[in-house]
């Protein structure tokens, strides 16, 4: 495999974003996803990051606030979605993104991350099962693939129900 760069997104990688996007998942509803989250409030233009080869866009990150919902209510990140191109899958980039994004929201001194994702890839970076931290989804979804990771910045008080913003509902 080429070498590869990882970077925050500009404006003229929207479209590549949503094809690698709709490859990786065989569907819209990602790319649809990630178009929705950038015209909101949630969206975080340092932690939307690619993955590029030779100027070509190859993989995708993005991590956008959602609310978690306790005796208060706090923003946290969600990570969703995360793409890779189907031709350059397990390569080692999907690792990249994944660490890239968590070393930038520590840097901005972010305090959890919430994931729904494949366990044996997701626990490799620090994420447990969100019962662990009396963290619950909005929805019924196994339990071992809804995880969270505290970062530097968390606080035990963290818990309760996650809500997420109306541009998941197409997911």
């Amino acid at each position: 495999m080429q070498p590869y760069q990882i970077r925050s997104e500009t404006i003229a990688d929207v479209a590549a974003i949503a094809e690698v996007n709709q490859l990786a998942f065989g569907r819209q509803n990602e790319a649809y996803l990630v178009e929705q989250i950038r015209q909101s409030d949630r969206f975080i233009p340092s932690l939307s990051l690619v993955a590029e080869v030779d100027g070509k866009v190859v993989g995708h990150i993005l991590f956008s606030y959602v609310d978690l919902v306790g005796e208060q209510q706090l923003q946290v990140l969600a990570l969703a979605p995360m793409a890779v191109h189907p031709t350059v899958q397990r390569q080692g980039i999907g690792t990249q993104l994944v660490e890239t994004g968590l070393a930038i929201a520590d840097t901005m001194q972010e305090s959890l991350i919430i994931v729904l994702g494949h366990p044996a890839f997701y626990t490799r970076f620090g994420f447990k099962p969100s019962i662990h931290y009396d963290i619950e989804p909005p929805f019924s979804v196994p339990e071992e693939a809804f995880m969270s990771k505290p970062l530097k910045h968390h606080q035990t008080t963290y818990r309760g129900i996650v809500a997420y913003p109306p541009a998941f509902n197409g997911v």
